[in-house]
């Protein structure tokens, strides 16, 4: 795990009888320390995000989200929007809805050039490397090789969007107060991204005209802790 990780997250991993080593905060980083671990030990590397059952399990979210709509007797969504770090996740919903009507979008923080996935569609070429201390810390990492092969496919997913650090925070400030669910920044970046992108919103605004659209946001994590929350909201 990254040394600057939230203690929660540190905690949360050793509480289930996790060994937990320290790497740098940067992807190039992190795959040096995996390396010499494997080289050590002969352990076998899990991916979080770059490898096809990942990404088929983390498209299940796709799954659960039909079954709410249809819990709440709606039509088909419009759109779903997800966090982009790695990928898996966006892919993996990106790959569940392509047959259907429903659009998927990424959503990143630009802070730092985080918004590589975004930059990278825009250039045509997967960004390799990312170096970034957005508070979104679950999205410091560059999109993977697999999860490129799709979101780069424009029949699976629809753009990449991305929002500012006091946008994420006013998105979780929200989310927190309003819906009083406990989430992470990582989480609050596709809200911010329909409440603030205007390029977004004016997507929405041009193509669902006075109806609108009918959007699935994912919240995809709650690894912070109140400490955390309140360092971001302080002073």
């Amino acid at each position: 795990m990254p040394s600057i990780s939230t203690p929660s997250k540190i905690a949360g991993t050793k509480s289930h009888g996790a060994h937990v080593i320290f790497s740098g905060s940067t992807s190039d980083e992190r795959e040096a320390v995996v390396a010499e671990v494997i080289e050590k030990t002969g352990a076998i590397l899990v991916p979080p995000y770059d490898h096809p059952d990942v990404i088929l399990g983390q498209g299940t979210v796709g799954l659960e989200l039909e079954a709410q709509i249809r819990e709440l007797q709606r039509p088909p969504l419009d759109a779903v929007i997800t966090p982009l770090g790695g990928g898996g996740l966006l892919s993996g919903v990106a790959t569940y809805f392509s047959p259907t009507s429903t659009r998927v979008f990424g959503a990143e923080p630009s802070f730092e050039g985080a918004d590589d996935g975004r930059r990278g569609l825009e250039a045509g070429r997967r960004v390799e490397s990312v170096k970034t201390l957005t508070i979104a810390d679950g999205l410091r990492t560059p999109v993977g090789l697999i999860p490129w092969s799709i979101i780069s496919d424009k029949n699976k997913l629809a753009g990449v969007f991305s929002v500012s650090e006091d946008e994420i925070k006013a998105a979780m400030k929200l989310v927190l107060e309003r819906m009083k669910v406990f989430i992470e920044p990582s989480s609050a970046v596709p809200l911010a991204v329909v409440l603030f992108n205007e390029d977004f919103r004016r997507l929405v605004e041009r193509e669902g005209g006075e109806k609108g659209w009918d959007i699935g946001v994912v919240f995809s994590g709650g690894n912070t802790t109140v400490e955390a929350i309140a360092k971001l909201f302080g002073p």
